[in-house]
């Protein structure tokens, strides 16, 4: 019973969205009804610039790491790989947006991080290169889905699956810039400071 009370929490705490709340705080406007609509960092550097992009994606992965810490408490590291994956399905689908919320990849950085900080650094180094030198930050996300299984089977058994599902629920909201970068219509980072 306590287990499911806290992937519950877990869930819940992963359904805050929280650049869609920064963008609105900050007077942008519904952050859904601009650019691709979706509520993750990506979008918000694009009505808010660098600043408010890295604060919700700072605050996307801290929840995240609150679930998995909390599930490690109760639990082994296996169960709180298992909470943090909750916790990015809530961020996905949040219940407070009707079940339309973001893609996952901030999330997965945060599960990685509580998990690893080692793998955290080799795989946000690999993001950052994929990222900056092809200009999509969608292509460098998914060089990481395939990165972040291998990291996970390496530290447990439980933590590889854990990973591998988070990471096939990502791809599965990135299905669309898959199909948009074989088509070369993906959208380029915009890389600015401030809007």
């Amino acid at each position: 019973m306590m287990y499911i009370l806290i992937l519950v929490i877990s869930y819940l705490l992963g359904s805050i969205p929280m650049g869609l709340l920064l963008t609105r705080f900050a007077g942008k406007g519904d952050l859904r009804k601009v650019g691709s609509g979706n509520i993750g960092a990506t979008n918000v550097m694009r009505v808010g610039g660098l600043r408010m992009a890295a604060a919700t994606w700072i605050l996307d992965m801290a929840k995240v790491i609150i679930s998995v810490l909390i599930g490690k408490a109760f639990g082994d590291v296996g169960f709180g790989a298992w909470c943090g994956f909750v916790a990015i399905v809530g961020h996905c689908f949040p219940v407070w947006l009707r079940f339309r919320g973001g893609k996952g990849v901030s999330g997965l950085f945060g599960l990685i991080l509580a998990i690893s900080p080692l793998s955290f650094v080799f795989i946000g180094i690999e993001w950052l290169i994929v990222a900056l030198t092809s200009g999509y930050s969608s292509l460098g996300a998914i060089t990481v889905f395939c990165l972040a299984p291998i990291f996970g089977f390496a530290i447990d058994v439980n933590v590889g699956f854990a990973f591998l599902a988070t990471v096939i629920l990502s791809l599965i909201r990135h299905r669309a810039n898959v199909i948009r970068l074989i088509h070369g219509d993906e959208s380029h980072i915009e890389w600015k400071w401030k809007k």
